[in-house]
């Protein structure tokens, strides 16, 4: 996987380690207010034909006094489109669904922040090295309920991309997401992570400061911390840079999102040599929202606007902050003990399958717990 461009590896003594009581806007020089994209949605390949009759849409619309022909057009254009819509995003292919996931218009952490939280406070640095931008943290009200809050943040364009690098963590992003949840279980709050990244950052620097032990570390721990916690898979769930913030007790994949062991283009590579077979490895994979559910990987598809999250920031953050209101408050009635334990089982039971033989008469099978083959 190429290396992009990265944080500098020394510590950057800018970041505070603590807190501010005035950061409660996160990256205001870059974010606008409105969190809604202003310049038109980009199509993509599959949705050129939907673009193209909104245009003419827009063109009818624009017209100040319309005959009652166009106004009959302007109707039927618009029944036209929302069925197009719902044909095309109703049979999306496993490569044209991680498109989808990657969309540059695609809401992402920084804007279910501002549309979803109240009073978000970020927290900042990992007590050891330095404050890593691709995982924040923080202290945020949702319905009025204290949680705490770590999310995996892309950014939108290349500024924005290269401070919080492109969502791929670091060990220090790992270790100060552990920190601040280790902190939320001591005083009670629940914890809610959303999880967007293509993987954990692959540099010799990462590599070097133990970039798989902090992973290996959070999944150990995050399983033993007695305060519910929800994890939303909200673009792309890439490999061991998702499951490092993504043990929860309730585990939702957004419906055009996908939650996978390696990226498409990763696995064409090895499989195929050649990154050009990227689709037909997406569809081995199996790692849409839909399949994930049927394995038991995940526990909810949370549903999206028509024709994508991208197309309804704010549709999407409705959907999703009803989603984990209601798992919240289910979750918070469980004993700590037994959420716990739950917790545990769950993750246990992923990936456990049985097979069957006959035995010489055809009519008997053997399981493969039973045969020790499993």
């Amino acid at each position: 996987m190429p290396e992009v461009s990265a944080p500098p590896d020394g510590p950057n003594d800018d970041s505070p380690n603590d807190h501010s009581p005035n950061d409660h806007s996160p990256n205001e020089e870059t974010r606008d207010q409105d969190p809604m994209p202003k310049n038109p949605l980009q199509p993509l390949p599959f949705e050129r034909p939907i673009a193209a009759m909104e245009e003419q849409l827009a063109i009818l619309e624009e017209q100040k006094q319309p005959s009652p022909e166009t106004r009959d057009a302007i109707r039927n254009l618009r029944v036209e489109i929302t069925r197009l819509k719902r044909a095309t995003f109703e049979n999306l292919d496993a490569w044209d669904l991680v498109q989808v996931a990657r969309h540059q218009d695609r809401p992402q952490t920084l804007d279910y922040i501002e549309l979803l939280f109240d009073e978000f406070v970020e927290l900042h640095g990992d007590r050891a090295f330095r404050d890593d931008r691709a995982i924040l943290t923080g202290f945020a009200k949702l319905d009025g309920q204290k949680i705490l809050f770590v999310g995996q943040h892309k950014g939108r364009d290349l500024k924005e991309r290269e401070e919080h690098n492109y969502g791929m963590a670091h060990p220090e992003g790992y270790r100060k997401a552990l920190s601040k949840m280790q902190t939320a279980a001591k005083f009670g709050l629940p914890i809610v992570c959303f999880i967007d990244t293509g993987g954990a950052y692959p540099g010799v620097g990462a590599e070097e400061r133990g970039q798989a032990y902090n992973i290996a570390l959070n999944l150990r721990e995050m399983s033993g911390l007695p305060t519910p916690i929800i994890c939303v898979v909200i673009g792309e769930g890439g490999s061991g840079g998702a499951l490092g913030i993504g043990i929860g007790d309730h585990v939702a994949v957004l419906q055009f999102a996908y939650y996978s062991v390696i990226s498409p283009e990763g696995c064409a590579g090895i499989l195929w040599k050649h990154v050009k077979y990227r689709d037909l490895a997406a569809r081995a994979l199996r790692f849409t929202a839909k399949d994930l559910l049927g394995f038991g990987v995940i526990d909810e598809v949370v549903p999206e606007p028509l024709g994508g999250a991208h197309r309804d920031h704010r549709a999407m953050a409705t959907t999703l902050k009803g989603c984990l209101i209601h798992n919240l408050k289910k979750l918070s009635s469980v004993p700590k003990d037994e959420l716990i334990e739950r917790r545990y089982e769950k993750f246990r039971r992923i990936g456990v399958f049985e097979e069957s033989i006959s035995d010489d008469s055809g009519s008997d099978e053997i399981s493969a717990d039973e045969s020790g083959n499993g």
